[in-house]
């Protein structure tokens, strides 16, 4: 290993060395003013810890179950769009990284590598993140690819029918492969470990919509696809459709308010996710740990709830656990990793958070993380 990575943030460091300026700022930015995704990680930091002595700490255990399967911590990898982007072959390597450490990883719909080039190279299932597009073909054939990928679970997206201003993407000209620019030409020259693994893969554009999608042949045709394909007209009749075509398990992906957490636990869906989408959507919502104690209150007994945007560390889960969430998920956290070291980069990333969540939870005097509640964390820091 180049160098000793013992935060999340050190990985972060040398991911902004590492990976091209445009594909760095899409993982590492907000929309607007950016203060949502300012206020996801500062929210945990207001959080305070009981600390516990003369606790017995011995045979501890992180182990849990999210929708059923069991997991080695209850952190699941976060669907990402442009992971691909951020090292060679990103999507393969993470979802690898993922299976031998035993949490679940999530595709994107708008994965770099498509749901067939994960699948050929991992053994255990893993799931699949499902935008709603116009073309309501193209999304049955998605649904259909994912079952024959054996996917086990189907996220489904509910805050993107419109993308959020992220000022960073406009002036970057973000676009997979980049665009040939000058400024692209300077930026990739300083990033040549990127530009040569770049150059070892086919995989440079959206594997899951190029050749899948009508009429989307190469990148002009894409861009002008994706501009126009998300759907405005999203409705919850959607999600019991979607919910009936797929058949299995299904999580729903962006959720911020009570009232929309019990159309989420009526429509019959396994999980929800408080999300804010790490703070690319609406700037000015709260963050999802603010979100989080109300929406458990209103519907932890019916589905389970999980919630991203913002976690950064072992800490940071194990305080979402307190205040009643059933698992988490991390994106840019995984995708520093990815960018600083590939597949070994995503490995130390889960290394980073779970050895910080085992060792917080044994100072707050337990060690089952299933008996973590809001009892660990001191009354007067906890969101209102």
């Amino acid at each position: 290993m180049s160098a000793i990575t013992t935060t999340i943030e050190d990985l972060r460091v040398m991911a902004e060395r590492r990976v091209p300026r445009m594909f760095y700022d899409y993982a590492d930015s907000g929309s607007w003013t950016e203060s949502t995704y300012r206020a996801n990680e500062a929210d945990f930091h207001k959080i305070k810890l009981r600390q516990r002595v003369a606790c017995n700490m011995e045979n501890r255990t992180t182990r849990t179950t999210m929708i059923g399967q069991e997991v080695a911590m209850p952190v699941a990898i976060a669907p990402t769009g442009f992971t691909g982007m951020q090292y060679a072959d990103g999507e393969i390597l993470a979802a690898r990284a993922a299976e031998k450490f035993g949490v679940p990883f999530s595709l994107s719909t708008m994965s770099i590598c498509s749901i067939e080039d994960v699948a050929a190279h991992t053994t255990a299932p893993f799931w699949f993140q499902l935008y709603v597009m116009r073309d309501k073909d193209f999304v049955e054939r998605l649904i259909d690819r994912a079952k024959a990928a054996n996917c086990s679970a189907l996220i489904l997206t509910l805050d993107l029918q419109v993308l959020g201003q992220r000022h960073k993407d406009l002036k970057n000209g973000l676009s997979a492969p980049p665009r040939p620019t000058l400024a692209n030409l300077i930026n990739l020259a300083s990033k040549p470990r990127w530009c040569m693994g770049m150059l070892g893969t086919k995989r440079r554009t959206f594997g899951n919509i190029v050749g899948h999608a009508k009429g989307v042949g190469d990148l002009s045709s894409l861009s002008a696809w994706t501009a126009e394909q998300f759907d405005p007209t999203l409705s919850w009749a959607d999600v019991e459709w979607i919910k009936n075509r797929w058949g299995g398990k299904l999580i729903l992906k962006g959720i911020m308010d009570v009232e929309d957490a019990r159309l989420a636990a009526s429509s019959g869906a396994d999980a929800l996710i408080v999300s804010n989408h790490g703070g690319r959507q609406l700037d000015g919502a709260p963050s999802t740990i603010e979100a989080l104690p109300a929406i458990v209150e209103a519907v932890g007994t019916e589905i389970e709830v999980w919630l991203d945007s913002g976690i950064r560390s072992g800490q940071d889960v194990l305080k979402a656990v307190a205040l009643g969430a059933r698992g988490t998920m991390i994106g840019r956290a995984f995708l520093y990793g990815l960018g600083a070291m590939g597949e070994e980069g995503v490995t130390r990333c889960l290394q980073i958070i779970h050895k910080e969540l085992d060792l917080t939870m044994a100072f707050c005097g337990r060690t089952d993380i299933e008996t973590v509640d809001r009892s660990i964390l001191l009354p007067g820091t906890l969101p209102a």
